[in-house]
């Protein structure tokens, strides 16, 4: 053990963390409005694309929205209990086929419009700032594709002696 416990210094990510999850419960919030129950901001993008694609397995369905595996299998997880996907064995046991249910394509148009309206508001709120969060989200990850957050972990880190 360390002379100090140093998660009792403030989190520097905990600003961003409670943002995000703040925003994600205003845009629910509106789901909710619209009668949309059991539906998270986060499954817009998955039911979006499967009503594009048509069915897709997880592994495709991950990469095609640049997402892991496992986060894309979580998300599946929870939409099949809101009876929004279709799980169906894939070419090969090893893979399932993921495909929208009818109450998964009928919430597709209004999440299209949403999609849309985050979309115009984040442009509006990076007119509002100083600093269009894009933008410093952009020079990040430049920053981190010059040296990496490993890096600079590890340029940092003070390992304990054995």
């Amino acid at each position: 053990m360390t002379s100090s416990d140093p998660t009792v210094l403030p989190d520097p990510w905990q600003s961003l963390h409670k943002l995000l999850a703040a925003m994600d419960a205003e845009i629910e919030q509106v789901y909710i409005e619209r009668g949309i129950e059991g539906v998270r901001p986060r499954f817009a993008y998955p039911l979006i694309r499967l009503a594009h694609t048509g069915p897709l397995t997880i592994r495709e369905l991950a990469e095609s929205l640049d997402r892991s595996h496992s986060a894309i299998s979580q998300t599946i997880a929870a939409m099949r209990k809101e009876d929004l996907v279709t799980s169906e064995p894939g070419p090969d046991a090893r893979t399932r086929r993921i495909d929208l249910t009818e109450r998964g394509r009928s919430l597709v148009p209004f999440l299209e419009a949403e999609w849309r309206a985050t979309h115009a508001t984040v442009a509006e709120l990076d007119g509002e700032i100083p600093y269009a969060l894009t933008t410093v989200v952009e020079e990040l990850r430049r920053a981190l594709e010059h040296r990496s957050m490993r890096q600079r972990v590890l340029g940092h880190l003070v390992e304990p002696p054995r």
